[in-house]
C-alpha cells in the first residue's frame, strides 16, 4: 500500500515524508534546546545533538498528527501529501526514533533529563485532537514544548537546574503563549463552528488581541527586571526592545500578518538572548 498520496515511489514518498517538516514551527524548539546548551557553558556536542534530535522528533510527531486529524478525521485540510497509512507509518518513525533518544540520554545523564523530554512528545501527540480543544491547553502546549526544550538542552549539559534557563524558560511560555493566542484568531470563524474552544472563541477576538500582547509585554518586562537584578545579562534588555518594536508593528496587522511578524520577531528575540549569554556565560547555579 502507497504511502504517498500523490505518486509512488521511493522519491514522492521521501517528499511526502519530508513535506511534515514545518521550518516555522521546527526551528524554535531546537533553537530553544541549543540555547539551553549554551546557557551551561560547556557544551558536550554529543548530548546537544542527542537533545536536539529528540525535540525533532516530538515536534514531526505534532506535524505529523495534526496533518493525520485535520484530513482524515476533521476534513479541514484539502490535501495531505500522506495516505493515512503513510501517517501512521511516519509517527512510528518519529516514535521509535524519540524512544531512541530517550534511552541514549537515560544511558549518558540520568533519569531526570528523560523526564524533562518525555513531556514535549506527550503534548506533541495529544495536541490533536485532545488538547486543541481547550483554550488553555491549545495555547499553552506549544510553548510549554519550548520551555521544556531550553530546560532540557540546559539540564542535559550540566545536569542540575540553574535561575538562568528557568527564568529563560518563564519567559518563553509567556511570550509565546501571547503569539498562539494572535495565531489563534486567525481560524476564529472556524473554530467556532466546531464548538474548538481557543482563547479567541471563549472571549472574542478583540479580547484575545489584548491579552495576546498583555501576556508579551508581561514576559518583556520580566526580561527586564531580571536584567535589572543581574539574573539576566544586561543587554538581555535589547532582545525585549527589539521585539517590542516587532509588536507595536504587529498590532497594527490582521491575525495572518501579526503572527507571521511576531514569529519571526520571536527568532530575533532568541538570537539576542543568546548573544547577551554568550559574552556573559552563566556563572550562577542553585
Amino acid at each position: 500500500m502507497a504511502l504517498a498520496r500523490a505518486d509512488r515511489g521511493i522519491d514522492a514518498t521521501a517528499r511526502a515524508f519530508w513535506s511534515q517538516v514545518h521550518p516555522v514551527f521546527m526551528t524554535p524548539p531546537l533553537a530553544a534546546s541549543l540555547f539551553g546548551a549554551i546557557l551551561a557553558g560547556s557544551l558536550e556536542t554529543t548530548l546537544a545533538v542527542i537533545h536536539v534530535v529528540a525535540m525533532f522528533a516530538a515536534v514531526y510527531t505534532a506535524h505529523v498528527k495534526d496533518g493525520y486529524v485535520d484530513f482524515y478525521v476533521r476534513g479541514e485540510d484539502d490535501d495531505h501529501p500522506l495516505t493515512e497509512r503513510g501517517c501512521r507509518v511516519a509517527l512510528a518513525l518519529s516514535t521509535a526514533l524519540f524512544a531512541l533518544c530517550c534511552l541514549l540520554l537515560f544511558v549518558f545523564v540520568d533519569w531526570l533529563a528523560v523526564a524533562l523530554v518525555v513531556p514535549t512528545w506527550v503534548i506533541a501527540y495529544h495536541h490533536a485532537p485532545q488538547l486543541d480543544m481547550n483554550p488553555v491547553t491549545a495555547t499553552v502546549g506549544y510553548p510549554l514544548g519550548i520551555s521544556l526544550s531550553l530546560l532540557g538542552g540546559f539540564y542535559v549539559q550540566a545536569e542540575t537546574f540553574a535561575a538562568v534557563p528557568l527564568g529563560f524558560a518563564l519567559v518563553f511560555l509567556v511570550l509565546l503563549s501571547g503569539i498562539k493566542v494572535i495565531d489563534d484568531t486567525q481560524d476564529y470563524a472556524y473554530d467556532r463552528s466546531i464548538e474548538k474552544r481557543t482563547v479567541a472563541v471563549l472571549i472574542g477576538p478583540q479580547r484575545a488581541y489584548t491579552l495576546a500582547y498583555g501576556l508579551m509585554m508581561t514576559a518583556l518586562l520580566v526580561v527586564v527586571g531580571f536584567a535589572v537584578t543581574r539574573v539576566f545579562p544586561p543587554t538581555a534588555v535589547l532582545a525585549a526592545l527589539a521585539f517590542a518594536a516587532v509588536g507595536i508593528v504587529a498590532r497594527r496587522a490582521e491575525p495572518e500578518l501579526a503572527t507571521m511578524l511576531l514569529i519571526r520577531g520571536s527568532y530575533v528575540f532568541l538570537a539576542v538572548l543568546v548573544a547577551a549569554v554568550w559574552f556573559e556565560p552563566l556563572s550562577g547555579v542553585f
